[in-house]
């Protein structure tokens, strides 16, 4: 982190969860801090505390899902201090259901939010770190569920899937053209947050709210805090393209799926 001080940190759904662990830990470290969010009035509370701690903050409301905004979000994080060093691409959303009880338009609201949010961020900030010779960070958050699979939770699985391949495609397309921007995925595990006490959960959809509220219950007992998992992502930085949050987690996962393909058997029952 020393050649990250003094520099900028831009970070998408900095109004909560993860992503205001990482904006308080960024600033901590030293770094200047742009905040994304949806709700306005959240990330700027989230910037005036940074703010009152000495922090350099800036609060930019942004809805990733809109290219133009994550334009405009570019524009004013380089306009108020410069080359951003570190974009970490945290913007997500849950939604609870089997397939065929999710709206439709809740099924385009969420890939558009996690997926097409790491689309937009990448599109807009990697041309501008690229063009800066220093060595500089992107970072995508999927999830362990971008190496499983369960039932009730198909879209968010199929969304954290898509950032794996986007964040794996971004970083071999980097290494050949911008190498001094390094790409890195983080998989985290259970973290004390409020995505599944906020999730959309699919009307008449059997199960639905036993799932929402068993899996909120485990993050909440058996989670990590956010702040925790802000220091393990600021601590894996330059270490390669996985970092990890929950380096058990993410081998039991990985290890079924490893042995799911390599055998060619079915998709495994959840497992917690």
């Amino acid at each position: 982190m020393a050649e990250l001080q003094g520099r900028t940190a831009v970070i998408t759904g900095a109004g909560s969860g993860i992503g205001q662990g990482l904006a308080e830990e960024a600033a901590a470290r030293g770094m200047r801090v742009v905040l994304a969010d949806v709700d306005a009035d959240r990330v700027e509370e989230v910037a005036e505390g940074l703010r009152a701690s000495g922090a350099e903050a800036l609060a930019v409301p942004t809805d990733v899902t809109d290219a133009d905004a994550v334009d405009r979000l570019a524009d004013a994080a380089v306009e108020a201090y410069g080359p951003v060093a570190l974009l970490v691409n945290n913007a997500g959303v849950e939604t609870v259901g089997r397939i065929w009880d999710l709206p439709p338009e809740r099924w385009r609201r969420l890939l558009d939010v996690n997926v097409s949010g790491v689309f937009h961020g990448l599109r807009s900030f990697v041309p501008r770190m690229g063009a800066d010779p220093a060595p500089s960070y992107v970072v995508n958050v999927a999830s362990v569920g971008a190496l499983a699979t369960a039932p009730l939770n198909s879209a968010y699985h199929a969304s954290k899937h898509a950032v794996l391949a986007l964040t794996e495609c971004a970083y071999l397309e980097c290494l050949e053209q911008h190498p001094q921007v390094a790409v890195s995925v983080v998989c985290p595990g259970a973290v004390r947050t409020r995505i599944f006490e906020d999730a959309y959960v699919a009307d008449g959809s059997p199960g639905s709210d036993i799932w929402q509220h068993t899996m909120q219950g485990y993050l909440e007992q058996g989670g990590i805090t956010p702040k925790q998992a802000a220091a393990a992502v600021l601590d894996g930085l330059g270490t390669g393209f996985w970092i990890n949050t929950h380096p058990d987690e993410f081998a039991f996962f990985a290890g079924r799926r490893a042995e799911m393909l390599t055998a060619q058997t079915p998709p495994p029952p959840p497992a917690m």
